[in-house]
C-alpha cells in the first residue's frame, strides 16, 4: 500500500477494536415502574452488561505517521 501523503510503498496495517458496555437504563427503570410498581425498576437491567465491539484496520505509514483507512 502507498502513503497518500509521503508515497512511501511499505506501510504496515493496523487493527483498532473499540467496545461499549451498557449499563442500566434509565428509562427502561421509569417505564417499568410505572407500569408494574416499585419492582418495576429491575426492567432497567434488562440487557445490562451486553456489549458491542467494532473492529477497524488502518494502513500506518512509518515514516510521516498517518493513519488511513485500509
Amino acid at each position: 500500500m502507498r502513503c497518500p501523503k509521503c508515497g512511501r510503498e511499505d506501510c504496515q496495517i493496523l487493527t483498532e477494536t473499540t467496545t461499549e458496555t451498557k449499563g442500566y437504563r434509565f428509562g427502561r427503570g421509569c417505564c417499568g415502574w410505572m407500569l408494574f410498581g416499585w419492582e418495576g425498576w429491575l426492567c432497567g437491567l434488562c440487557g445490562m452488561g451486553e456489549s458491542k465491539s467494532q473492529t477497524v484496520h488502518y494502513w500506518v505509514c512509518p515514516d510521516c505517521g498517518r493513519k488511513f483507512k485500509a
